[in-house]
């Protein structure tokens, strides 16, 4: 019976030794989760399952942890494992959408979302002549330039399919003739699919009137005097200049005027006493120069 019982107590003693250096004392465990969950783990590049997951008998010291998933940016980190059981989470970040080349979109092959820019030759062209439109489309073959503004243009109209250059650099001259309408119009420039755009503002000017009446046609020297008009060629500003005897013979320029939303302007201003005695004539034009207007009136007659 004693030897039954010596014999139970060193089987007993032999499992425990067993049970025991499963868990070495000197190693360490890792819980690993992530964000989403379902992640690769690779602990100094060797596959260890999928987040969350339990990893047991990890030597204490530097080792390389690094989470993989298919559309997430990789998380890695150099971490200092310590004795015992510690905890490592990784918040993955969604990849950007990429877009695929396809020949109805007509992307290139970067990996690069396209990205459109647009710029214009100048803010103000005159009616008659070209404007040149330019920019680059980046991750994009072919770029669709369409035309807002007054008139036949109000719904928008495609001027063209641009192809994009080596550089992902593209050019247009739009010369639309003298036709056009003027006023402020919007150049709109998009990838093919209509997925990414950019717009420009310019005015044209020009096919319109320029015109000035005086607020009395007989002023006398000193008096206050207004000078107003119209302007409908789609020009900001018009120029006032003054004719009439002596130093006012080869004109005397009176200034820049705005003009309004409703395309009228206005200028007042008060004669020199000693204005010179005689007929004056006041001309106004567009700035730039595409028409003028102008009218006459008198000074000191009775």
């Amino acid at each position: 019976m004693l030897r039954e019982i010596v014999i139970g107590i060193l089987a007993a003693g032999i499992l425990l030794a067993g049970c025991v250096a499963d868990v070495p004392a000197d190693k360490s465990t890792l819980e690993l989760t992530s964000s989403p969950p379902g992640a690769e783990i690779y602990l100094d590049n060797q596959y260890q399952g999928t987040t969350p997951a339990t990893i047991t008998g990890v030597e204490p010291g530097s080792h390389t942890l690094e989470y993989r998933m298919s559309g997430y940016t990789s998380w890695q980190s150099v971490v200092t494992v310590p004795l015992g059981s510690s905890n490592y989470f990784a918040d993955l970040s969604a990849v950007p959408i990429t877009i695929i080349p396809t020949a109805d979109t007509g992307y290139l092959s970067t990996g690069i979302p396209p990205g459109v820019t647009v710029r214009v030759s100048r803010d103000e062209m005159i009616i008659g002549d070209s404007i040149i439109f330019s920019g680059t489309c980046t991750g994009c073959k072919n770029i669709v330039l369409t035309l807002y503004g007054p008139g036949f243009y109000a719904s928008g109209v495609v001027l063209d399919t641009v192809r994009t250059d080596s550089i992902n650099a593209w050019t247009y001259t739009w010369n639309p003739g003298t036709k056009l309408q003027s006023g402020t119009f919007t150049i709109v420039v998009s990838d093919t699919a209509g997925m990414v755009s950019d717009r420009k503002e310019f005015r044209a000017i020009g096919n319109g009137v320029v015109t000035v009446i005086p607020s009395t046609y007989a002023a006398s020297p000193g008096d206050s005097i207004t000078f107003s008009g119209r302007c409908t060629t789609g020009a900001r500003n018009v120029r006032l200049v003054l004719f009439g005897p002596d130093r006012f013979s080869t004109g005397v320029d009176l200034g820049t005027f705005s003009v309004t939303a409703d395309n009228t302007w206005s200028y007042r201003t008060r004669l020199e006493s000693t204005l010179p005695v005689g007929t004056y004539t006041a001309s106004v034009s567009d700035v730039p120069k595409t028409t003028s207007g102008s009218t006459q009136f008198t000074v000191g007659y009775a």
